[in-house]
């Protein structure tokens, strides 16, 4: 999903990038219980109750006093864009200073086959010093805080959130003085100490959705199933946050708009269209006007 290069001091190990990780929850539509249709949402607006296009809909950002502050795609298209394909190494820093609480997605580095032993050594490196390195790079048009990590016989591009995006647990009941008796903490380190293992991921499931997928089974076995109904769709009920096609003709139709909407008159149009007529017929006789004087011309030559 992304090419680039990981930089440190003067070397450079060209990767590429793959996602780590992917959501197996199982997805459900909407649909009308009688006949199996798609639920649609149209938008529309809270003020005047219309059906807005998607051409005409900006963004909006509303202050703590209550007013409104609208951008549109010039004021986006101003601001600064994060690009390149290069990650920087910022620095490395201890593995257990990093809070689990930052992390946010994760990604593979794949080397390129020129690559494989510089980033053999910068994965041996991070592993030996257990480090991680701090790095900036750009993904999606906007720069983003990682860090690189080892496992196994990879290296791992963890994005980080940035420090302002975590939240200060503010809980005055923490800050009251506890009694704990030292019977009472034994007993519970016992406790933990007896429920000790060592942690296996493959131990755990995901017990709600093997039983979702048990039930749609069951009910595929059964026969409790009917063909998914074939929408007819109609030419001015489109949606077009789903259809491509639909949002790309708005756009352009909204586009036609700006650039010509004081000279075009759409209504008139239906008034002249009978004048139209007689015009034709003026076509009919200049062409009888001009059979005629095609036999003159033979009785002069």
């Amino acid at each position: 999903m992304w090419s680039g290069a990981v930089s440190f001091g003067l070397v450079s190990v060209p990767i590429k990038l793959y996602s780590a990780t992917t959501n197996h929850d199982i997805r459900f539509h909407q649909v009308h219980g009688a006949d199996g249709g798609r639920i649609k949402y149209k938008r529309t607006c809270s003020v005047c109750g219309e059906v807005v296009e998607y051409a005409d809909i900006v963004k909006g950002y509303e202050t703590e006093d209550g007013e409104l502050i609208t951008l549109d795609e010039a004021d986006l298209d101003s601001l600064p864009i994060a690009s390149g394909h290069e990650i920087d190494v910022i620095e490395f820093v201890p593995a257990d200073q990093i809070d689990p609480l930052l992390f946010d997605k994760a990604y593979y580095l794949e080397p390129e086959t020129k690559a494989a032993k510089p980033y053999a050594l910068l994965r041996e490196a991070l592993a030996e010093t257990e480090r991680m390195a701090v790095v900036r790079f750009a993904l999606r048009q906007r720069e983003s805080l990682a860090l690189l990590r080892v496992r196994d016989k990879t290296i791992v591009l963890q994005t980080m959130l940035w420090p302002d995006e975590i939240r200060e647990p503010a809980f005055d009941i923490l800050d009251q003085d506890v009694d704990l008796k030292p019977q009472e903490l034994k007993m519970a380190s016992s406790l933990v100490e007896s429920m000790g293992a060592d942690f296996d991921p493959a131990d755990f499931h995901d017990e709600y959705r093997d039983a979702v997928v048990e039930l749609i089974e069951s009910k595929k076995e059964h026969g409790d199933v009917k063909p998914a109904p074939v929408e007819a769709k109609k030419e001015d009920e489109g949606d077009s946050m789903t259809d491509l096609l639909s949002a790309l003709q708005a756009s352009v139709e909204a586009a036609k708009g700006k650039a010509g909407a004081k000279p075009e008159e759409p209504e008139p149009e239906p008034e002249k269209k009978p004048a139209r007529k007689p015009a034709a017929r003026k076509k009919k006789t200049d062409d009888e006007a001009e059979d005629k004087p095609a036999p003159r011309k033979r009785r002069t030559a």
